[in-house]
């Protein structure tokens, strides 16, 4: 199989195993993040990231008919069993470093998978580098409504994995609302480094400045898991499906609606029982890696400094509020909003057209209210453009055309909602390249401003997001 639509040539590491652009999951949060930061910080924006959602030509279809074509889409980017034995997550942690342009750096981000975490690279002029990565993985047979079944074969999976990559923790998501039917026809597998890979080290060695600082991004929600084995690890449901761990127990009325619009019967859900206390949700750092990295930055003599948040509208609030100021302190309005969601971002072009960035991590109701609050409680914008991605499935927790408008309903003068995300919302996909295609029509700004020095950044962040649960340290 060829690279994948969005790659660059010659990204893919030398040595064994499957390249890392057959094993990272198509339009995947770490996937889509280190592609719009690495073409960031090569003055690039990301119009050549054309992923495109398996339902995207289906919106006026009938749900079984739409279903089953997404099926088939994503059974043809799934790895097979024999190719899960095949990962190599040195290879994959290869692929991500090599994307970045060769050069010293004033810094890194590192850690959980977040919108702001690009956007505050490109204001820092720093590289981010996730701490795990997502996979999908053919599940024949399969049944939406079996998270046992789910289980069982994601274990087999894991087994493989694991065998080959003993510094990995693989937890496995079980998630109808946020996946659909997909949920039924392959399974979703987060592998979490638990200590640095070698590529980090050599990359953190060889392309830092002296002294220069290392954030760790830590998603800090948790959710209930089930210890299935060593290093393998389940959860029915997930934060960001807009539900809570009680939506998912089988006598939900939410779990009925959401297996019956994807295709199952609540009859027949059985999860496994809860074996542990509440664990970091499938985006967190895990343990050992990030007491590697403090390990190593002591070595080395470089500062760490940890950014811990509840919740991914803290930092994006955050990360907004300190683009408002680093603009006007360049001599620019800051007065000009762009709401981004999910796949929906491009650091590059914000930046050049002088907007405020505020990324909503996907388009549940919990998310869009989100952003309505800190619009309410923030000085009043010129301009509010709104790009809302949709999801590919129904789900009650999904936020309505209407909240979306109430968004772009903030600004004082332009008040946009971008049509060809709304057109067939939510069960149609959008192409990445979009939010580029919506912010290349922005006036230009320039010039851009000066890079920040991480104190001010620091600095600004905890001030605005403190109050609200961010936690430095």
């Amino acid at each position: 199989m060829g690279p994948a639509r969005g790659s660059r040539p010659g990204l893919t590491a030398a040595g064994a195993g499957l390249a890392g652009d057959r094993v990272v999951a198509v339009g995947s949060a770490a996937r889509v993040l280190v592609a719009a930061i690495a073409r960031a910080l090569r003055d690039a924006d990301c119009a050549d990231l054309g992923h495109v959602g398996p339902t995207s030509r289906f919106a006026g279809t009938p749900d079984p008919i739409r279903r089953a074509a997404a099926a088939r889409t994503a059974g043809r980017v799934a790895l097979t069993a024999g190719q899960a034995a095949e990962v190599d997550a040195g290879r994959v942690a290869r692929w991500f470093v090599d994307q970045y342009p060769h050069g010293r750096y004033p810094g890194v981000l590192l850690g959980s998978p977040h919108g702001g975490a690009a956007h505050l690279a490109m204001a820092l002029g720093m590289p981010w580098l996730p701490a795990g990565f997502e996979m999908t993985a053919h599940w024949p047979r399969g049944a939406v409504d079996s998270p046992r079944a789910a289980l069982d074969h994601g274990a087999a999976l894991a087994g493989r994995l694991l065998a080959g990559n003993p510094d990995l923790h693989v937890r496995q998501v079980h998630c109808p609302a946020s996946r659909g039917s997909l949920a039924g026809v392959t399974v979703a597998l987060t592998a979490r480094w638990r200590t640095l890979p070698v590529a980090y080290r050599r990359f953190l060695a060889g392309r830092l400045a002296p002294g220069a600082p290392v954030l760790v991004l830590c998603d800090a929600r948790t959710w209930p898991v089930h210890d299935a084995a060593d290093g393998h690890s389940f959860q029915v449901g997930c934060p960001g499906s807009g539900l809570e761990p009680v939506d998912f127990h089988p006598d939900s009325h939410a779990l009925r609606q959401v297996l019956r619009l994807a295709g199952g019967d609540g009859a027949h859900w059985e999860p496994p029982e809860i074996s542990a206390p509440p664990a970091a949700a499938e985006h967190g750092v895990e343990p050992g890696l990030d007491r590697a990295v403090r390990e190593w930055t002591a070595r080395a003599g470089h500062p760490v400094h940890r950014l811990l948040f509840p919740g991914p509208e803290v930092l994006s609030a955050a990360v907004a509020d300190l683009y408002r100021r680093w603009l006007r302190a360049a001599g620019k309005t800051g007065d000009r909003l762009v709401v981004e969601c999910g796949r929906l971002l491009d650091p590059w072009q914000v930046v050049r057209a002088g907007m405020v960035p505020y990324w909503c991590e996907n388009a549940t109701r919990r998310n869009v209210e989100q952003v309505e609050w800190w619009l309410a409680g923030s000085e009043p914008f010129v301009s509010v453009d709104v790009l809302p991605e949709p999801p590919g499935v129904r789900s009650p927790a999904l936020a309505g055309l209407p909240q979306w408008l109430a968004v772009a309903g903030f600004g004082r003068r332009r008040r946009a909602l971008d049509r060809a995300t709304a057109r067939g919302y939510p069960v149609t996909s959008v192409p990445t390249r979009r939010a580029t295609e919506v912010l290349r029509a922005q006036p230009y700004d320039l010039p851009t401003p000066p890079p920040l020095a991480v104190p001010d950044a620091l600095a600004t962040l905890r001030a605005s997001g403190t109050p609200h649960g961010l936690l430095i340290c």
